[in-house]
Protein backbone atom coordinates (compact mmCIF):
# COMPACT_ATOMS: atom_id res chain seq x y z
CA UNK A 1 0.00 0.00 0.00
CA UNK A 2 1.33 3.28 -1.09
CA UNK A 3 1.63 6.46 1.83
CA UNK A 4 -1.42 8.44 -0.25
CA UNK A 5 -3.35 4.56 0.22
CA UNK A 6 -2.66 4.74 3.76
CA UNK A 7 -3.27 8.46 4.23
CA UNK A 8 -6.68 7.71 2.78
CA UNK A 9 -7.72 4.74 4.89
CA UNK A 10 -7.04 6.77 7.78
CA UNK A 11 -10.22 8.15 9.39
CA UNK A 12 -12.10 9.33 12.35
CA UNK A 13 -13.47 6.00 13.85
CA UNK A 14 -15.70 7.07 16.69
CA UNK A 15 -17.51 3.21 17.10
CA UNK A 16 -14.39 1.52 18.79
CA UNK A 17 -14.32 -1.90 20.34
CA UNK A 18 -12.01 -3.26 22.20
CA UNK A 19 -11.59 -6.62 19.74
CA UNK A 20 -7.94 -6.18 18.91
CA UNK A 21 -5.15 -8.38 18.17
CA UNK A 22 -2.52 -6.81 18.34
CA UNK A 23 -1.00 -6.82 22.11
CA UNK A 24 -0.12 -3.89 24.35
CA UNK A 25 3.36 -3.73 23.90
CA UNK A 26 3.03 -4.14 20.58
CA UNK A 27 0.92 -0.82 20.19
CA UNK A 28 3.08 0.95 22.57
CA UNK A 29 6.02 0.22 20.61
CA UNK A 30 4.12 1.41 17.37
CA UNK A 31 3.30 4.65 19.58
CA UNK A 32 6.61 5.56 20.30
CA UNK A 33 8.10 4.91 17.07
CA UNK A 34 5.48 6.97 15.31
CA UNK A 35 6.25 10.04 18.10
CA UNK A 36 9.96 9.07 18.31
CA UNK A 37 10.24 9.69 14.40
CA UNK A 38 8.51 12.91 13.71
CA UNK A 39 10.09 15.86 12.70
CA UNK A 40 10.64 18.60 15.30
CA UNK A 41 12.08 22.58 14.75
CA UNK A 42 15.36 22.41 15.71
CA UNK A 43 14.74 18.45 16.54
CA UNK A 44 13.53 19.77 19.97
CA UNK A 45 11.82 16.89 20.36
CA UNK A 46 9.27 18.62 22.52
CA UNK A 47 6.22 16.11 22.00
CA UNK A 48 5.48 13.77 25.03
CA UNK A 49 2.55 10.89 24.98
CA UNK A 50 0.91 8.93 27.51
CA UNK A 51 -0.41 5.67 26.68
CA UNK A 52 -3.30 4.32 28.53
CA UNK A 53 -4.73 0.92 28.32
CA UNK A 54 -7.57 -0.74 30.82
CA UNK A 55 -8.46 0.47 34.03
CA UNK A 56 -6.02 3.64 33.18
CA UNK A 57 -8.07 4.57 29.73
CA UNK A 58 -11.66 4.72 30.94
CA UNK A 59 -10.52 6.78 34.36
CA UNK A 60 -9.29 9.46 31.93
CA UNK A 61 -12.52 9.02 30.54
CA UNK A 62 -14.13 9.52 33.27
CA UNK A 63 -12.25 12.50 34.51
CA UNK A 64 -13.90 14.22 30.83
CA UNK A 65 -17.47 12.93 31.68
CA UNK A 66 -17.46 14.45 35.33
CA UNK A 67 -15.67 17.51 34.46
CA UNK A 68 -18.23 18.31 31.72
CA UNK A 69 -21.41 17.01 33.74
CA UNK A 70 -20.44 19.48 36.17
CA UNK A 71 -20.55 22.47 33.59
CA UNK A 72 -22.63 21.30 30.65
CA UNK A 73 -27.17 21.64 31.61
CA UNK A 74 -28.48 18.47 32.39
CA UNK A 75 -30.90 18.45 28.97
CA UNK A 76 -27.96 18.87 26.71
CA UNK A 77 -25.87 16.03 28.55
CA UNK A 78 -27.02 12.78 26.66
CA UNK A 79 -25.42 13.34 23.82
CA UNK A 80 -21.79 14.13 25.37
CA UNK A 81 -22.40 10.99 27.46
CA UNK A 82 -22.70 8.85 24.54
CA UNK A 83 -19.74 10.32 22.82
CA UNK A 84 -18.04 9.93 25.73
CA UNK A 85 -18.74 6.36 26.46
CA UNK A 86 -17.91 5.62 22.61
CA UNK A 87 -14.64 6.58 23.52
CA UNK A 88 -14.29 4.80 26.88
CA UNK A 89 -15.50 1.35 24.93
CA UNK A 90 -11.82 1.66 22.93
CA UNK A 91 -8.96 -0.64 23.86
CA UNK A 92 -6.70 2.44 24.96
CA UNK A 93 -6.40 6.26 24.76
CA UNK A 94 -2.73 8.32 23.75
CA UNK A 95 -2.97 11.59 25.57
CA UNK A 96 -0.64 14.05 23.42
CA UNK A 97 1.53 16.86 25.51
CA UNK A 98 3.87 19.51 24.67
CA UNK A 99 6.80 20.45 26.91
CA UNK A 100 6.92 24.01 27.54
CA UNK A 101 10.55 23.72 28.96
CA UNK A 102 11.72 22.84 25.83
CA UNK A 103 10.17 25.41 24.47
CA UNK A 104 10.78 28.09 26.60
CA UNK A 105 14.89 26.71 26.72
CA UNK A 106 14.73 27.40 22.19
CA UNK A 107 13.34 30.67 22.88
CA UNK A 108 16.40 31.59 25.50
CA UNK A 109 18.93 30.21 23.15
CA UNK A 110 17.23 31.55 20.20
CA UNK A 111 16.10 34.57 20.81
CA UNK A 112 15.39 35.82 17.05
CA UNK A 113 12.81 33.20 16.89
CA UNK A 114 11.37 33.22 20.14
CA UNK A 115 7.84 33.93 19.36
CA UNK A 116 7.76 31.22 16.68
CA UNK A 117 8.52 28.56 19.07
CA UNK A 118 5.02 27.81 20.78
CA UNK A 119 4.05 27.90 16.62
CA UNK A 120 6.42 25.37 15.87
CA UNK A 121 5.91 23.41 18.88
CA UNK A 122 2.45 22.78 17.93
CA UNK A 123 3.16 21.87 14.62
CA UNK A 124 5.51 19.32 16.19
CA UNK A 125 2.71 18.11 18.22
CA UNK A 126 0.39 18.05 14.95
CA UNK A 127 3.08 15.80 13.14
CA UNK A 128 3.15 13.54 16.07
CA UNK A 129 -0.34 13.25 16.20
CA UNK A 130 -1.06 12.44 12.46
CA UNK A 131 2.09 9.85 12.92
CA UNK A 132 0.59 7.96 15.79
CA UNK A 133 -3.15 7.89 13.95
CA UNK A 134 -1.62 6.48 10.56
CA UNK A 135 0.58 3.78 12.47
CA UNK A 136 -2.68 2.70 14.47
CA UNK A 137 -4.37 3.04 11.32
CA UNK A 138 -1.82 0.70 9.26
CA UNK A 139 -2.63 -1.88 12.31
CA UNK A 140 -6.26 -1.83 11.07
CA UNK A 141 -6.94 0.22 14.37
CA UNK A 142 -9.38 2.72 14.69
CA UNK A 143 -8.91 6.47 16.40
CA UNK A 144 -10.29 9.81 16.65
CA UNK A 145 -8.52 13.03 17.88
CA UNK A 146 -10.17 14.79 20.65
CA UNK A 147 -9.79 17.99 21.96
CA UNK A 148 -11.01 17.98 25.58
CA UNK A 149 -7.96 20.55 27.04
CA UNK A 150 -7.94 22.67 28.59
CA UNK A 151 -11.07 21.93 31.18
CA UNK A 152 -9.22 18.39 31.98
CA UNK A 153 -5.65 19.48 32.07
CA UNK A 154 -4.93 19.67 36.01
CA UNK A 155 -6.91 16.92 36.88
CA UNK A 156 -4.97 14.86 33.80
CA UNK A 157 -1.36 16.07 35.71
CA UNK A 158 -2.50 15.44 38.98
CA UNK A 159 -4.03 11.64 38.17
CA UNK A 160 -0.90 10.53 36.61
CA UNK A 161 1.95 12.54 38.22
CA UNK A 162 2.79 14.53 35.10
CA UNK A 163 5.03 17.43 34.90
CA UNK A 164 3.53 20.42 35.17
CA UNK A 165 5.55 22.03 31.88
CA UNK A 166 3.64 19.60 30.34
CA UNK A 167 0.91 20.76 28.37
CA UNK A 168 -1.59 19.05 26.86
CA UNK A 169 -2.42 19.12 23.13
CA UNK A 170 -5.25 16.39 22.20
CA UNK A 171 -6.58 13.04 23.21
CA UNK A 172 -6.59 10.00 20.57
CA UNK A 173 -9.28 7.30 21.82
CA UNK A 174 -8.16 4.16 19.95
CA UNK A 175 -9.89 0.61 19.19
CA UNK A 176 -11.12 -1.77 17.10
CA UNK A 177 -12.84 -0.70 14.27
CA UNK A 178 -16.90 -1.65 15.01
CA UNK A 179 -18.45 0.17 12.43
CA UNK A 180 -16.88 1.98 9.32
CA UNK A 181 -16.12 5.84 9.12
CA UNK A 182 -18.92 7.86 7.02
CA UNK A 183 -18.15 9.51 3.64
CA UNK A 184 -15.67 12.03 3.61
CA UNK A 185 -16.70 15.24 1.79
CA UNK A 186 -14.13 17.65 -0.24
CA UNK A 187 -14.03 20.73 -0.91
CA UNK A 188 -13.19 21.97 -4.65
CA UNK A 189 -9.48 21.87 -5.37
CA UNK A 190 -9.96 25.32 -7.33
CA UNK A 191 -10.82 26.90 -3.40
CA UNK A 192 -8.01 25.13 -1.45
CA UNK A 193 -5.21 25.17 -4.38
CA UNK A 194 -2.99 27.22 -6.07
CA UNK A 195 0.00 26.04 -8.81
CA UNK A 196 1.81 28.23 -10.49
CA UNK A 197 4.80 27.04 -12.88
Amino acid sequence: MSFLDKLKSRRSIYALGRNIATDNSTIESIIKEAVRNSPSSFNSQSSRAVILFNGEHVAFWEIVENTLRAIVPADAFAAIEAKINSFKAGHGTVLFFEDQNVVKGLQEKFAAYADNFPVWSEQASGIAQHAVWLALADHDIGASLQHYNPIIDEQTLARWNLPANWKLRAQMPFGSIEAPAGEKAFMEDEDRFRVFA
